[in-house]
């Protein structure tokens, strides 16, 4: 009878929360309560608002959480395979969403414009990775791709492949950007180093490297628009 009384106040609380969405969407949820309600997928039944909150204590943070590694969050008592990877799945849907949403005829004619484009490639990601952005002789987006993961440096990214992305996609000038997980955006000398190869390089194929932007989490700081690195970019 007890355990009868429990499941019913738990399915009165799933159902209030449920309404509470409805009406209101996410905008007055706590960081648990969001969790909580996620993860009503999973568990049918039950309180999740004890899962929740450990979640947000070991983590420190919804966002936290979602970028974990899966293996991290099963550590959580309660949290197991299915959930983890639910939790995951969160993350990336969101930077596929926001791919999907500016991936047609965007116009990156600014600074600003280039930061919003990108800003969500870097969603989720722990390690280093190099994004290359080719753009026609309008400053519309012609196609974006992850080229490289590790530590961005003169050896490990490939001039030749970087070369050869831009040709294949008849681009007018290329970006490349490349994230500092859990440092500043502040470009390094091998960011600037880099940078000056990749210039070097393409400038002979007609192709303008139009900036190098360098992420961490929501800031970035764009190469083209420091005065003491625009050297190392093509003028034209």
């Amino acid at each position: 009878m007890k355990d009868e009384r429990v499941q019913h106040k738990h399915q009165g609380h799933r159902d209030r929360l449920r309404e509470r969405f409805y009406h209101e969407g996410l905008s007055h949820f706590a960081p648990h309560e969001v969790l909580e309600y996620l993860l009503y997928s999973v568990y049918k039944q039950g309180d999740t608002n004890q899962i929740a909150h450990e979640l947000i204590d070991s983590f420190g943070s919804f966002s936290a959480v979602l970028e974990a590694d899966p293996k991290d969050l099963m550590k959580t008592k309660g949290v197991g395979l299915t959930a983890a990877l639910q939790i995951n799945f969160i993350a990336q849907a969101t930077r596929y969403y926001l791919d999907d949403k500016y991936k047609d005829g965007y116009i990156a004619d600014t600074t600003e414009k280039l930061g919003n484009f990108l800003l969500p490639k870097f969603v989720s990601y722990k390690q280093e990775v190099v994004f290359a952005v080719c753009l026609d002789s309008k400053h519309k987006v012609i196609n974006c791709q992850k080229l490289f993961s590790g530590t961005i440096n003169a050896t490990m990214v490939s001039i030749r492949t970087i070369a050869e992305y831009a040709l294949r996609n008849n681009a007018v000038s290329i970006v490349i950007a490349h994230n500092h997980p859990g440092a500043t955006a502040l470009p390094s000398n091998e960011d600037i180093i880099t940078t000056r190869k990749i210039v070097r390089a393409l400038e002979p194929l007609n192709i303008r490297v139009r900036d190098h932007i360098i992420v961490s989490d929501n800031d970035y700081v764009s190469l083209a628009d420091s005065g003491e690195f625009s050297k190392f970019l093509t003028q034209r």
